[in-house]
């Protein structure tokens, strides 16, 4: 083997291991080791296997405590349920993908996503980046995507392909909404170099309907309920589905159980449609528990 490789192979794997090679897949199968899938052959990135080893070393030093902070996605609901229910809890709204990170390395107690995945959301995107890590996804909302335009639509946007030409203000890279409308626009046989993209980025979702409602920007991709709320026109496009990552050593804690709590009350259903574009009636269902 390879010492300086920075993808071993399931013998490399199941050798450094002392382990079997069946017993390897067993542990890909169960998502309970890092792992990647290129063309179809499983490798294993040395990086990701040597933190994994290390968590799971005898030896392994008590984990330090979590920081109170929810990062990801930003979410409009999220934001003023964290308001209201008193539960303590800072926000740090970056995108999911940053989200993601920040909460793998021990700087957040959740995180909001909004990953596409072919037909589904977050769950492989979480197998992938905490192989083996006690975390939980739990649905927040189901969310109406689309495009946020002008009153009465006057540049007629109705779908990813009459986008060209257009003055579209994007997301940050991290966004979920940016891997939304990289899917969107490749499946409309359409380039990201097809449109004019403004700047700097739309850091939040109001962030894009004010780029819209000021005419900085003719259409921007976002929620149903900004478009509401900004009394603009709006095309749907998704049913998305926002989930929050949560470590489950934080779950039982104060901060997240109130929030959780909060959402089961009459004001948050009524919340949610007053914004519109939302539905909670499955919130807490849990769509990936980690090992």
């Amino acid at each position: 083997m390879d010492k300086d490789a920075e993808l071993l192979t399931t013998r490399e794997v199941a050798g450094l291991l002392r382990i079997k090679e069946r017993k390897v897949y067993d542990l890909v199968s169960a998502g309970a080791i890092p792992c990647v899938r290129v063309t179809g052959k499983l490798l294993f990135p040395r990086a990701l296997l040597d933190a994994w080893l290390l968590r799971h070393s005898e030896h392994h030093e008590v984990a330090r405590p979590l920081p109170n902070v929810m990062v990801g996605s930003h979410d409009p609901l999220l934001d003023w349920a964290l308001r209201e229910s008193g539960a303590g809890l800072a926000s740090l709204f970056n995108g999911s993908l940053d989200g993601l990170e920040r909460l793998a390395r021990g700087d957040a107690v959740a995180a909001g996503l909004h990953l596409i995945e072919g037909a589904a959301w977050n769950a492989d995107h979480v197998r992938r980046r905490l192989a083996g890590e006690p975390v939980v996804l739990i649905e927040w909302a189901r969310r109406e995507q689309g495009f946020i335009v002008p009153p009465g639509n006057p540049g007629r946007i109705n779908d990813a392909a009459s986008l060209a030409g257009r003055r579209l203000i994007p997301r940050q890279r991290e966004a979920g909404s940016t891997l939304l409308l990289q899917n969107l626009l490749e499946a409309a046989g359409l380039s990201i170099d097809a449109l004019e993209l403004t700047a700097p980025p739309a850091r939040t979702e109001v962030d894009v309907a004010l780029a819209v409602a000021d005419g900085k920007a003719d259409v921007g991709l976002g929620l149903a309920a900004m478009a509401r709320q900004f009394r603009l026109d709006f095309v749907p496009l998704v049913r998305e589905r926002y989930d929050l990552l949560v470590w489950r050593r934080a779950y039982f804690e104060p901060p997240l159980q109130r929030l959780l709590a909060f959402c089961r009350s009459a004001a948050f259903a009524a919340k949610a449609g007053d914004l519109g574009g939302y539905e909670v009636g499955a919130n807490g269902t849990v769509h990936y528990n980690g090992p």
